[in-house]
């Protein structure tokens, strides 16, 4: 279901992150240029702290290992699943847990979400990520909630 992204993925991967859908709950929502994204994919995927994996050709998990604790974070082919965006992306999120405290060996692992962003939330919720804190942050020049969520596990 996940695997390594490959240089082909590039403007694919692009072409998810700047649907307007999924700009609208980023912490980023300009359209980011090729060229942006270019030096963007170049630096995350020579980092060895960084791992960027395509689900089911229909997504994109990044972990980012640098912080701590690790963070995470996705986004879908929102325009090519239609309907089945819920189903689809569900499993990402179970595929992408288990990928983090399977396959990369987290302890603990955290991501930053919209506090609109009820959907994401409540899914995370549903996953075992509880919310730890909220904090304002700039998006679009205007002070806007993050909340962050963490999981851990227990070895």
């Amino acid at each position: 279901m996940l695997r390594a992204a490959r240089d082909a993925d590039r403007d694919t991967v692009l072409a998810w992150r700047n649907h307007p859908d999924v700009r609208a709950v980023s912490l980023t929502t300009h359209e980011i240029t090729p060229e942006e994204h270019a030096a963007w994919w170049e630096a995350a995927t020579s980092d060895p702290r960084r791992h960027i994996l395509i689900f089911d050709d229909s997504g994109v998990v990044i972990f980012d290992l640098r912080g701590d604790p690790p963070s995470w974070s996705f986004y879908l082919d929102v325009a090519g699943l239609g309907a089945g965006l819920l189903p689809t992306w569900m499993r990402l999120e179970q595929a992408a847990v288990r990928y983090a405290f399977g396959e990369l060996g987290l302890r603990r692992l955290g991501g930053e979400t919209l506090a609109t962003n009820t959907q994401v939330l409540a899914l995370h919720r549903r996953f075992g990520f509880r919310e730890t804190r909220r904090y304002e942050r700039l998006i679009d020049g205007g002070p806007r909630t993050v909340v962050w969520t963490e999981r851990g596990i227990e070895r």
